[in-house]
């Protein structure tokens, strides 16, 4: 891959957005490609609107994603969808609660991983690969439920 990818996750603090980017940006960078991650943009307090970047690609110079430049823009909370619309470019893909089986949502606090099964759909890493690092990443007693919402992610994603 010579292109730098450009992945946005946004959502509200507490809703593990850091958690997605990390899990992101270790399964990547486990697959080869040079990763820059971003830290938070905004108020990351529980409740405050927040957002992390990864980039990703050959070689990746700078971890910010220009404006209107992000290839995959992962909306967690319907408010933010607007808020955040402009960070993606012309023809990327927008990832929202309207992609996913919200229905089959068992726990909010798997939001993020059923949101990251969806992501992980258009790229083509194992699902093991995604499976290995989120479990490295949780607690043991949270692998269950987030393998089950990431696989409904992948399964459902729309």
């Amino acid at each position: 891959m010579e292109k730098t990818t450009n992945i946005t996750v946004a959502g509200l603090g507490g809703q593990g957005v850091l958690t997605v980017t990390d899990i992101l940006a270790e399964v990547l960078f486990r697959a080869g490609y040079d990763v820059k991650k971003s830290e938070v943009h905004g108020m990351s307090q529980r409740g405050g609107s927040v957002s992390s970047e990864v980039r990703f690609g050959k070689e990746v110079a700078s971890p910010m994603v220009p404006e209107g430049e992000s290839d995959f823009l992962i909306v967690m909370e319907p408010t933010q969808v607007e808020v955040n619309r402009h960070k993606l470019r012309a023809g990327g893909v927008l990832i929202t609660t309207d992609d996913v089986p919200m229905e089959r949502l068992s726990n909010p606090k798997a939001l993020n991983t059923m949101m990251l099964g969806a992501l992980s759909k258009h790229f083509e890493l194992s699902e093991e690969s995604w499976l290995t690092v989120i479990k490295e990443f949780l607690p043991e007693k949270l692998h269950a439920l987030n393998v089950e919402m990431f696989e409904l992610g992948r399964q459902g994603a729309r």
